[in-house]
């Protein structure tokens, strides 16, 4: 089976990418370097620099490879930016997501994943947040993945395209070979992880008044291996139907809780300083992901924060420029 990887030069994609090509699928890769980075595509993959604004260039990769399946990854992902800048998110998301289902579904194309997001659940009051609880997205961002999860629905009733939507929670680690590198970084680990490296000074832990144990948000971190073995399984299983899975590990840790797990991986005494809330964080998003574990089996690798952190570590010691292209 071939698969076209949008945003497969980017964190998520090209890990996604890797685990592909592990299991024999055909890969091509299409994306437009705007945050990804060409040496993180692996070699074996087809490499296509395209940009999803453009339907004509949709059109020509799908003519010229003819995948049997699309994993769409590609997106502005930052919350807070989406929260600053939201037509940003809400044009360019969803309208480049809507050109790509476009093209698949005139040209044949019957599979499609979906990278979506637990920010589709907002301010959730659940324990364990399921694929049953309330949509109530909380960014511009979390928006655009449920215009585009609806715009899928839709597609599927009206053109008998099959379709996955994978909600994931944090994702985070590395595999031996690739790993997490922003130019603008904002994700915990990352940024923990250059602290701890003396990349830099300290670590602002945004907002100690949330109603959580330590005061501090709390958040299901997913290790990217097992993100990607999901996606895998995901498109096997579209033999079969759609469906949506929430992914996650079920278990929360605080910011706080996430620091403390880095100092013990590094050994260093990563300095921390206090500043206010950002738009758009809830304060808990913990993951109950038992539909995916009883309809495909799905069963996690890396379910402990130290070893997920630890995977993180190691490349970032192997690679503390990030990607060089």
């Amino acid at each position: 089976m071939k698969v076209l990887v949008t945003g497969g030069a980017g964190y998520i994609g090209s890990i996604a990418s890797e685990v592909l090509l592990c299991k024999g699928y055909e890969v091509v890769v299409f994306d437009n370097l705007s945050q990804g980075h060409r040496a993180a595509v692996p070699d074996e993959a087809h490499w296509v620099q395209g940009d999803l604004a453009s339907a004509d260039e949709i059109q020509a990769t799908i003519r010229a490879h003819q995948p049997d399946a699309v994993m769409h990854f590609a997106a502005r992902s930052l919350v807070g930016q989406s929260m600053e800048q939201p037509f940003l998110y809400l044009r360019d998301n969803v309208v480049q997501g809507l050109n790509l289902m476009e093209v698949c579904v005139e040209l044949g194309v019957p599979r499609f994943i979906l990278s979506s997001t637990a920010n589709l659940y907002g301010a959730s009051d659940a324990l364990l947040i399921d694929e049953q609880s309330p949509v109530v997205p909380g960014s511009p961002y979390g928006e655009s993945k449920w215009m585009l999860e609806r715009a899928l629905h839709w597609l599927s009733e009206t053109r008998g395209l099959r379709y996955a939507c994978l909600r994931y929670f944090n994702a985070a680690g590395a595999s031996k070979y690739r790993g997490e590198y922003r130019s603008l970084e904002t994700h915990l680990i990352p940024l923990v992880l250059q602290a701890a490296a003396g990349q830099r000074s300290n670590i602002t832990i945004f907002g100690d008044d949330y109603p959580t144990a330590d005061g501090t948000c709390v958040r299901d971190y997913i290790h990217v291996l097992d993100l990607a073995e999901a996606h895998a399984l995901a498109l096997e299983a579209l033999a079969f139907g759609n469906c949506t899975y929430n992914l996650g590990y079920g278990e929360g840790f605080s910011v706080r809780e996430v620091i403390d797990a880095a100092r013990r991986v590094t050994g260093v005494e990563i300095p921390t300083t206090l500043g206010p809330r950002r738009a758009g964080d809830p304060a808990r998003l913990v993951a109950s992901s038992q539909r995916i574990r009883d309809e495909l089996g799905w069963t996690p690798s890396y379910a402990n924060l130290d070893e997920i952190i630890a995977s993180a570590w190691r490349w970032h010691q192997w690679h503390p420029d990030g990607y060089v292209d």
